[in-house]
């Protein structure tokens, strides 16, 4: 004799207060769901339209500069806290949080070179124009103290940029030769000379590259320690491999102009560029191309950009004395999230990644409004680009086999290995 008995379970059915939604089951047997796919596509082309609505990734501007904003820090304990650099010798230190300058030092005469905050935070270094070194607090004096800076290193020549080691109370410094320091000297413990041309960015390696054009800066990958990004005058970005110089990593390409400075987000897996076409641009390591361009119709030239330490947010200096405040992801909705909103995020944010590689979806996904000047340069060197491929092409065609070479899109921008 057999019995069947049905047994229910009331935790999965029942609510437990009244104000709580009511459960439904449901089966995930793909049989009986013949349409589940038309309408995960559906879904995922409703989500990629509406992050495009909604990103809007300007936040805020900070005014009060007289002069072009020419360099940044960040504060290594504070995320609220950032340090500006101004043409005319102005150092402001802002408060993100209540986005308003909390202090203002006439730090130099002339240019501010560069700064960098020492590793503890309690203290900050500048260069400038007027060949000094020097040493300021972070906090503001008392109430009657004067301005004065801790230290003041007086130098032979210009200083045009300076960083500060992680851990230890070293600096170096660049310019005319790249010097390493130590805070309680006033001469340098170790100077390092090689040609004539005057050294825009400090970092220690033995082997030189030589590009075809000037690199403006360079940046490390924080994740990975041989891995560092260069931005260069070709209008290119280049990630080497400091173990394997003889080619990049990679070549990002999609300014129309210079590359002035470049700053990697604390997840080392994106960086952000500034260029002297008017816009910034936030790149994949691994991609070639950008992901994510901001501009705005005052932005003049950009100088400066950092990426917080909480990998939310980017900030930019420009020519017309602005420091601008964005949104790292341009859809992102700030403040809490209801947990109902945080899976909804995820669902559509998988479903767009299921579906990324359907015409109408990658269209909508990779369109971006463009200034007409950044639009017809595109053009323009799209045209360029191509004439010299069909140009190679036609010489390959009708030579002697062998002897054009094809030359890897890496390794056209190499011209030497220095070692």
């Amino acid at each position: 004799m057999r019995v069947k008995v049905l047994s229910r379970n009331p935790d999965d059915y029942v609510r437990e207060t009244k104000l709580d939604l009511q459960r439904v089951p449901r089966n995930y047997d793909p049989a009986l769901h013949p349409f589940e796919v038309a309408r995960e596509y559906t879904r995922a082309l409703n989500a990629t339209k509406l992050e495009r609505l909604f990103a809007k990734p300007f936040l805020s501007s900070l005014d009060g500069h007289r002069d072009g904003v020419n360099c940044m820090a960040k504060h290594p304990k504070s995320l609220s806290t950032v340090l500006s650099g101004a043409c005319d010798g102005e150092v402001k230190i802002w408060n993100l949080t209540k986005r308003q300058c909390i202090r203002t030092i006439q730090a130099h005469e002339g240019f501010v070179r560069g700064m960098c905050a020492r590793f503890c935070g309690t203290s900050f270094f500048t260069v400038g124009d007027d060949k000094t070194v020097k040493q300021w607090k972070m906090e503001s004096p008392e109430y009657g103290e004067e301005e004065e800076p801790i230290h003041t290193i007086l130098g032979k020549t210009v200083y045009t940029g300076i960083d500060h080691h992680w851990k230890e109370p070293v600096f170096a410094t660049c310019g005319h030769q790249v010097d390493i320091w130590d805070e309680q000297r006033t001469s340098p413990k170790c100077s390092l000379t090689w040609g004539f041309d005057s050294i825009s960015s400090v970092k220690f390696n033995p082997i030189e590259v030589i590009l075809n054009m000037r690199t403006n800066t360079l940046c490390w990958n924080p994740m990975e320690a041989f891995i560092f990004t260069a931005a260069n005058e070709d209008y290119n970005l280049y990630t080497f491999d400091m173990r394997f110089l003889e080619s990049p990593v990679m070549v990002h390409m999609d300014h129309v102009s210079a590359v002035l400075d470049v700053d990697y987000s604390p997840t080392g897996k994106e960086f952000v560029s500034a260029s002297f076409d008017k816009s910034i641009r936030i790149f994949p390591v691994d991609k070639g191309h950008s992901r994510e361009v901001y501009h705005t119709k005052r932005m003049q030239h950009v100088i400066t950009v950092k990426w917080t330490s909480d990998n939310k947010y980017i900030l930019c200096g420009s020519d017309e004395m602005n420091i601008r405040l964005w949104k790292a992801n341009a859809s992102e909705k700030l403040g809490v999230l209801a947990p109902r909103e945080k899976a909804a995020m995820n669902y559509n944010q998988k479903l767009k990644e299921k579906f990324q590689f359907h015409p109408q979806i990658r269209r909508i996904a990779q369109h971006r409004h463009l200034p007409k000047s950044i639009y017809c340069q595109i053009k323009e060197q799209r045209i360029m680009r191509e004439a010299r491929r069909r140009k190679e092409l036609n010489r390959r065609k009708h030579s002697k086999p062998g002897s054009v070479p094809l030359v890897p899109e890496r390794k056209k921008h190499i011209v030497a290995v220095v070692k």
